[in-house]
């Protein structure tokens, strides 16, 4: 190796290390004034926190809905979305429900809106041979919802606002259901997961 080569090999591997320390300083100084810290979600804290949802009937499961513009911009939760149980890695949206199988009888969902846009949460049965993201989309970029069994967040159709917690309480009888947004477009980019009630 001639002694220029021997040069820019060492100037490179100074170079890369010269990076990683500053990265390393900067990323310390960043978690001690706090710069990370995002505040957590309305109604996403302990008592006291003043939409935070009541005791609710029954078996609680609790839905996470998403989209890629929260975690683009650091959402309300300030987090970069992970693949997991109940979540559709394909889309740029996605609902997640913990757990994702309940008891029949009384089921209350408490839904935590942590991204960027407003979304909702429509409670469907899921025909046997159906799986979640199968139903077909209409001219609106929305999907019928016979036989739906409750909503989150629809009401007067202004739905779950960023950061926001929405919530409500359904007699479920055992059978799939399949969890989700009905706003135009959502359903197509990835906003369902599939519920069992046993």
């Amino acid at each position: 190796m001639t002694a220029r080569r021997r040069r820019t090999v060492w100037l490179t591997i100074a170079g890369a290390l010269a990076a990683l320390v500053l990265g390393i300083a900067t990323t310390a100084t960043l978690a001690t004034t706090g710069a990370f810290r995002h505040p957590t979600p309305a109604g996403w804290t302990t008592s006291g926190a003043r939409c935070s949802p009541p005791a609710l009937p029954g078996h609680v499961v609790d839905v996470t809905v998403d989209d890629m513009m929260g975690a683009m911009m650091g959402g309300p939760n300030g987090h970069t979305p992970s693949a997991g149980p109940g979540r559709h890695s394909m889309g740029m949206m996605w609902l997640r429900a913990t757990p994702s199988t309940v008891p029949a009888g009384t089921v209350s969902l408490r839904v935590l809106n942590a991204g960027a846009l407003t979304h909702e949460v429509v409670v469907l049965p899921l025909p046997a041979g159906q799986s979640v993201g199968e139903r077909p989309i209409g001219a609106q970029g929305r999907i019928a919802e016979t036989g739906s069994r409750g909503e989150v967040g629809a009401g007067a159709g202004d739905g779950i606002t960023s950061g926001a917690m929405a919530w409500t309480t359904l007699t479920l009888r055992p059978g799939r259901y399949e969890l989700v947004c009905n706003l135009p477009g959502h359903y197509a980019a990835g906003m369902y997961t599939e519920l069992d009630v046993r």
